[in-house]
């Protein structure tokens, strides 16, 4: 090769494996878990009744709210089949008792081909009577799988880990014991497990908060092995942890119902904490801008941080300050009760589960806009995604509303789906992912 041709493939080479990567969305809410698919040309308008820009429509059996992950060609995704002849979820019930849903059940994975939707491979990790009971609107498989390439990692609950190789060969399963989340103090009221997994280097992250018991810890991927256990004094919690990468230290994130915190991902050991002292945390931490921003919880619309990453030991705020050396800056309201939020350029989008959505300015907490979302009475669960100027809200009343990014609110298209949607999309190469009740989706311009 001339010395031209090999400067210019050393140049290129970087840039090929940045497109390459972009093209993979491995993990709830994608990469670095932020919900970002930057640089792809994203359909805007879609019917799918008509099959207007849906390039393919796979029915996938069961229930689950679990999102679809892609990796390369393939596309992956976790269900809860059940025996019996009805069974299903409702989506608008805000009750607090669990369902009766006491059937036998087949926990699969599946692998569908990115291009076509035909179903590849599926293997059924587990069957049997679940161990823990869901909420009415919950199911059976609410984690998201999470992949690096090599394995596919999906996590049941308290039906176990689960690593697949691509081709769909089990390399190791993990007992997590009875994972059985619900409402505080109320062991009754089971309303089942949705904390996906995340990989860091060579582990699988669990975060494990339930009615007793809670702790966070780290396997081997190559094997399956114990490699840290943390018990965490924290009540039931929903979120799904991720990882911050900085300049001096790397750090796994997480949201609980007491505390917030941060940890060491190869040891377990805790870094830093701050109180928050709520129930039902289901948003994940967002990382933006060198912040972290930490979320969630009931009541629907209190309290939320940003926090900067240098922080060590117990870093709670006093009740009459709304910032420190280590807390960038606090809300005393308008935080998310179950859509993560996300940060998009400068602006921090706060989607409330009716609909009414929140932006300030990320860096300085100043607020932007109010403005709900959709007609009155439409309800949110998916975390949205963005792309190319626009953000996309998954409503489970079964609408995709996009909505221009800004200081000002414009909603470009309401695109109805046919049915609930509770998943949050994944994008991959130009394409959105979207799991219905009944069905995946993929649209394309």
């Amino acid at each position: 090769m001339k010395t031209s041709q090999r400067l210019i493939t050393l140049f290129l080479l970087p840039s090929m494996s940045i497109v390459a990567g972009a093209q993979n969305w491995p993990s709830f809410r994608g990469p670095n878990a932020s919900g970002i698919a930057e640089g792809q040309a994203l359909p805007v308008s879609w019917d799918a009744e008509k099959s207007t820009n849906i390039l393919w429509k796979t029915p996938v059996p069961g229930l689950g709210h679990s999102s679809p992950i892609v990796w390369g060609d393939r596309v992956f995704i976790t269900t809860a089949i059940s025996s019996a002849a009805k069974i299903s979820y409702n989506p608008k019930d805000g009750d607090i008792n669990p369902a009766d849903d006491q059937s036998k059940h087949q926990w699969r994975v599946y692998c569908l081909d990115k291009r076509t939707g035909k179903v590849i491979w599926s293997q059924t990790a587990y069957e049997g009577v679940p161990k823990v009971k869901r909420h009415v609107k919950a199911t059976q498989a609410n984690a998201t799988p999470v992949t690096d390439g090599r394995v596919v990692i999906a996590s049941f609950g308290s039906e176990g880990l689960y690593c697949y190789d691509l081709n769909g060969k089990l390399l190791w399963k993990q007992d997590l014991g009875v994972l059985d989340p619900g409402y505080a103090g109320q062991p009754d009221l089971s309303w089942g497990y949705a904390s996906s997994p995340v990989i860091y280097r060579d582990l699988v992250i669990a975060q494990c908060d339930i009615q007793k018991g809670s702790f966070i810890a780290a396997f081997s991927l190559k094997d399956g092995k114990r490699v840290w256990f943390t018990p965490r004094d924290e009540l039931p919690a929903w979120s799904t942890p991720v990882i911050y990468e900085g300049k001096n230290r790397t750090q796994l994130i997480t949201s609980g119902s007491k505390y917030y915190r941060g940890y060491d991902p190869m040891t377990g050991k805790e870094l830093w904490r701050l109180l928050d002292d709520c129930e039902v945390k289901v948003p994940s931490p967002v990382i933006a801008h060198d912040l972290l921003y930490l979320s969630g919880g009931n009541p629907r619309g209190r309290e939320f941080y940003v926090v900067r990453p240098n922080a060590s030991g117990d870093i709670s705020l006093p009740k009459d300050k709304d910032s420190s050396e280590s807390v960038a800056w606090r809300k005393t309201r308008g935080s998310s009760y179950t859509p993560t939020p996300i940060v998009y350029g400068e602006h921090l989008y706060i989607c409330n589960d009716n609909g009414v959505l929140t932006v300030y300015n990320a860096l300085t907490g100043e607020a932007i806009y109010i403005h709900r979302i959709g007609p009155q009475g439409s309800t949110f669960s998916a975390s949205p995604i963005a792309a190319g100027g626009r953000l996309y809200f998954s409503s489970e009343d079964g609408d995709v509303f996009v909505v221009k990014a800004g200081p000002v609110y414009e909603l470009l298209s309401t695109n109805r789906m046919g049915e609930p949607l509770m998943a949050t999309p994944a994008v991959s190469g130009g394409v959105i992912f979207i799991r219905g009740q009944q069905n995946v989706f993929a649209i394309k311009r």
